[in-house]
Order: structure tokens, then sequence, then C-alpha cells
């Protein structure tokens, strides 16, 4: 791997996940609790979608999203390691993941997923059932994504179908079906987002992505990394204008996005692929992205709501 700092396993870990007791503990990093990043990631479409779609005043919903988020992130992170096993130990940020290193067995790591999505169960039950239909419907993007990149050179694609959902869900559980035209652009903004950070996520992995033979975005971009994030951040912030325009047709209400768009404007044109360590840090600060769009999205829906 061509980077300027040395990869951090992600074996390693801090805080309260390294103070459990070592079979806890191995629970805990399958579910990727240690690494809240994650759950941010697939927290902040669901409030965008709920924001703007006027449940601005639902904040019992939002703290039910947050915990959905986190326990479906956990089971999907457990359902990808258990399917990338022989992956995982051949690459070196992974090799020492549970599954890979044989701290939890395959059949005891299922068991994992059965408790985290019992919770998960609890949380779908307080949406409204046209958002359960919507929220379920993720089931078969979630099953198929980690097979995506032994067959695509762009498995980030369908991860941006996938970690995004929550948008759609949102938008349904404040709105319903009645009126779905700004979901379209406000999805399709959520995808290219989470393609692009997932890009720069990858820029760590190049080289043993491609020793291994999977694919990525940061390989199939080649030298047009840099261009490539650019480009998918631009497509992130138009379809979220238009998402903005349908809710609110006013150009003040578009200055909403201005924050967002220089946070994005920063990562993608200040992003060294061949700096591994600085990958990562723009990577992680795209949670706070996420709660700028959640600001934008707030306001927006907000203002919509009370005209």
């Amino acid at each position: 791997m061509e980077t300027a700092a040395p990869i951090v396993p992600d074996s390693e870990h801090k805080g309260l996940v390294a103070r459990l007791p070592p079979a806890m503990r191995n629970y805990a990093l399958l579910a990727r609790f240690d690494r809240p990043i994650g759950w941010w990631l697939l927290y902040w479409p669901c409030a965008w979608g709920l924001f703007l779609g006027g449940g601005t005043a639902r904040w019992g919903m939002v703290a039910w999203l947050l915990l959905g988020a986190v326990v479906m992130r956990g089971a999907g992170c457990v359902y990808n390691d258990i399917v990338d096993a022989d992956i995982d130990a051949r690459v070196a940020r992974t090799a020492a993941r549970p599954i890979a290193s044989g701290a939890v067995s395959k059949r005891a790591a299922f068991a994992w997923i059965m408790v985290l999505c019992a919770v998960g169960l609890a949380v779908l039950l307080q949406l409204r059932v046209e958002a359960r239909i919507v929220a379920l419907a993720s089931l078969a993007l979630v099953a198929a994504y980690p097979f995506m990149k032994r067959i695509t050179g762009w498995p980030q694609a369908w991860l941006g179908l996938v970690f995004t959902w929550g948008a759609p869900t949102g938008w349904v559980e404040a709105s319903g079906f009645d009126t779905l035209w700004p979901l379209v652009p406000l999805y399709a903004g959520c995808w290219a987002w989470c393609m692009g950070y997932d890009t720069i996520y990858a820029c760590q992995d190049r080289e043993d992505d491609a020793l291994v033979g999977i694919g990525s975005s940061a390989l199939s971009f080649g030298r047009h990394v840099r261009s490539g994030v650019t480009g998918l951040y631009a497509l992130a912030i138009a379809g979220w204008g238009g998402a903005i325009w349908l809710v609110r047709p006013d150009p003040l209400a578009l200055l909403a996005l201005v924050p967002v768009a220089v946070h994005l404007a920063w990562q993608a044109l200040t992003l060294d692929p061949d700096d591994g360590d600085g990958a990562l840090r723009r990577f992680r600060a795209n949670r706070f992205a996420g709660l700028l769009m959640a600001a934008a999205c707030y306001v927006v829906g907000g203002v919509a709501g009370s005209a």
C-alpha cells in the first residue's frame, strides 16, 4: 500500500470497548461498537429524510432511528465479516478481526446477529406501517453487498444504495407515500455522497485489494481518485439541492447547503489518495458533513412545514 502513514489494524481499540472482558470485547468489535463513524454515516440519511419530510418536531423518532442505526450497522458488520472471513485474513488491516482470526466462530457470530436484529425489530415497530415496508425492502440489498467486491470493480456503488436507505425510510416515516418526488433527488444525492466517502476510505486498502483480487472504486478510478470523489460530491450537492427546491422552491433555501458543500469541497480537493492516514481523517470527517446536512434539512423542513 502506498501510504505515508502506517495502517492501523482493526484490532486496535480504545475507550469503553478496551475495558470489556475479552469474550465480550470480541462481540463488541464484531459489531464495530468501537468505531462510531459507521453508525453516524448510516444514521444521518435517516435524519435528513425525517427532517426534510416534515418531521422536525419528532425527537423521539430521532432517538429511535439512531438506536436502529447503531444495532443494524452492527448486524451488517457481523454479516459482512462472516462472508469476508477469507479475504479479511489476507488483508493487514482486517486480519485480526474476531472471525478472521478465529476468536469468534461463525456460528456464534450468527447468534450475535440475531440479538442485534431483535433490537432492530423493536425499533422497526416504532415506525408507521409504510416506513416499515420501506425499511424491510433494504434487506435484499444488504444481503448482496458483501459479494459485490468479488464481482465488480465498483462495490461502493452498491454500498451507496444500502447505506443511505435511511433517507427513504425517514422520509416515508414523516410524510408517507403521498409526496415522493423530493425523495428521488435526495436519495440520489445520498448515494453519490456515500460512494464518494467510501472511495476515500478504500484508498487505505488499494494495494491489499489489488493483491487479493477484489474490486474497489479507489482502484477503478486509478489516477483519477480525487477527480472522481470531487465529481461524486458535486452530484451529492446537486441532488440535495434538487430535493430542497422541491420541498421549498426558494433560492434562499439553497443557501442552507453552503456549509456542507464547503466541507465536502475541502475533503475532495485536499485528498491525497496515497496518504492513508489523511484519507481516514477525511472519511471520518463525514460525521460532521452529516451534521451540517441535517441542519440544512431541519431548517428547510421546519420552514416548509410552517408555511
